[in-house]
This record gives structure tokens, C-alpha cells and sequence, in this order.
């Protein structure tokens, strides 16, 4: 955490800001493109190593404009990509608000890094000359979103609801047994494609919590709590007043750019406004 929160300072001013908005742009016009010319991604502008090494270096960046899969372009699949267009958008522009446009900007293209090596690598190390598009790139956007809003329900075929974690779990269990069932080369491609997910979270989770130290201060904590005179309280969100005795599987954390040590709940510590002059400290009932 300390490391990303340095890259941040040092180079957060180059990060681009609502960076999904763009990379949906680039969806929608590779909608239009499969739409009246299906085959000129594939000549002209996919992730062909082979033609890069020839000289065509713009296809490293090209290959995004590929939307997510749709299968044969008919009147469903444009209504459907439409809807996946907007669902994409929805999904990048909430990481880069929790997130910040800095750290969503690294997941993205470190993403982005990860199919190109994908593809570099089945082309030099296992001879295969194959097309890798952005669907594991959206997967991972989709994985990313789960796993920080995992009870957010969607719409399966518009009409079934189910929550975000379940359908990381299935499409996850989909790539697990393409890697068990499939080749080395597809192995090496869903390890790198994904790479993205474990790197950003080994970066950007504080393992702190698991060092003894900090296991033997919530030990000393729970200790005072059996102690504590009944109704009295330790934690309470500055936003919508819960404690702990409203729900005891609630986390609390203290922002570090609020002023006055302000406390939040989970569901706000990153969707607050960040009080910039201190106020009075909230009180227990």
C-alpha cells in the first residue's frame, strides 16, 4: 500500500481521468466496425504479433477497440453489445472512483501489458500465431468489480438477479477448466491476461493486518470490549451513524485525508466526501 501510495504522488498527475470513457469509445466504434466490415480487425488492426514484428506496431494499441464477445453480428448481438457498452462503463467508472484515476489507470493497462505478453510470448516461446482480443481484459475489469462490490446484483438475461460474486465464481470456474483442459500456450494466456487482478491486489492490500503485531492489538481490543459498560460503543460512521453493535461483521476505518480522524464504515470509507476542516468529534447516544 505504501509503495502504490508513492507512485501516486510522484506520477498521479499523468493518470487520465475517466479513462473508461474513452476505452468504451473504442468498444463502439469496433461495434460499428464488426458491424459493416467484420473482417478488417482481423486483417488490419487485432493483436498479431507476426505482423507487428513485420512493422505494423499499431495494432498494440488497435486490438482494444474490439468489444466485448458477441458472436455473429446480428440484430440481438448489436442490442446486447449496446448494454455491455453501458454495463463496461458503469463497472470502470465506480473502480476509478474507489479506486482513484491513478490506481485505475495502472489495473487497466497493466491489463492491457498483460494480453500483449500473452500473445508475444505463444508466438515466440510456443510458435502459435493466434488472435487475443479484450475479453480477458473485460473479465478482469468485471473480476476487479466483484471483488470490491461482491453483493451487487445484475440482471442475468435481463430478467434473473444474481449477485456479482456468483457470476465471478462461474466465469472463473470457466477459465480454471480451460486452464486444466487446455494446451501450455492457453495456460500461459490466462496467466498473463489475468496477471493484472493478483499484481494490482498484492500492491494495493495491507498485509499489515496479518502481522502479529497488529493480531495481538484486535486481541487486546476484543479484551476491552467484553469490559466496556453496556451501550457504550468504540466505532461510528461520520456518515450514516452505525456502530459496531449494529452489525458486529462491520469494519470501521479512519480516513487519513479526512481532518479531525473521522471513522467510516466499509460501505463509506471510500464513497465519502473528504471533510477538509475539522469538526467536532460524533458522540455516543
Amino acid at each position: 500500500m505504501k509503495f502504490f501510495r508513492k507512485l501516486e504522488q510522484k506520477y498521479g498527475r499523468y493518470a487520465i481521468s475517466n479513462l473508461m470513457y474513452y476505452i468504451v469509445i473504442l468498444y463502439g466504434m469496433g461495434l460499428v466496425l464488426n458491424l459493416f466490415a467484420p473482417k478488417f480487425y482481423w486483417v488490419y488492426l487485432s493483436l498479431d504479433i507476426g505482423a507487428i514484428l513485420h512493422g505494423q506496431i499499431w495494432r498494440l494499441v488497435t486490438f482494444l477497440i474490439y468489444p466485448p464477445a458477441l458472436g455473429t453480428w446480428v440484430l440481438g448481438d448489436i442490442f446486447f453489445g449496446i448494454l455491455a457498452l453501458f454495463m463496461y462503463h458503469s463497472l470502470g467508472q465506480t473502480l476509478e472512483r474507489v479506486w482513484g484515476s491513478f490506481r485505475f489507470n495502472v489495473f487497466f493497462f497493466m491489463g492491457v501489458i498483460g494480453q500483449i505478453l500473452a500473445a508475444l510470448v505463444g508466438y515466440l516461446v510456443f510458435h502459435q500465431s493466434y488472435y487475443i482480443t479484450t475479453g480477458f481484459l473485460n473479465f478482469s475489469i468485471f473480476l476487479a468489480f466483484a471483488i470490491c462490490f461482491p453483493d451487487v446484483q445484475f440482471l442475468l438475461f435481463l430478467v434473473i438477479p444474481i449477485k456479482a460474486k456468483w457470476l465471478a465464481v462461474a466465469e472463473t470456474a470457466v477459465y480454471a477448466y480451460s486452464f486444466i483442459r487446455g494446451s501450455a500456450s492457453t495456460r500461459c494466456e490466462i496467466i498473463l491476461s489475468l496477471l493484472n487482478v493478483l499484481l494490482f491486489v498484492a500492491m494495493t492490500r495491507n498485509f499489515q493486518k496479518y502481522s502479529p503485531k497488529e493480531i495481538k492489538r484486535k486481541r487486546k481490543f476484543q479484551s476491552q470490549i467484553k469490559v466496556m459498560p453496556k451501550g457504550r460503543t468504540i466505532h461510528r460512521c461520520a456518515v450514516c451513524g452505525r456502530t459496531e453493535q449494529d452489525d458486529g461483521n462491520l469494519e470501521f476505518r479512519y480516513c487519513s485525508k479526512c481532518a479531525g480522524g473521522l471513522e467510516y464504515c466499509q460501505d463509506h470509507l471510500y464513497t465519502h466526501q473528504h471533510v477538509t476542516e475539522e469538526i467536532p468529534h460524533l458522540h455516543d447516544d
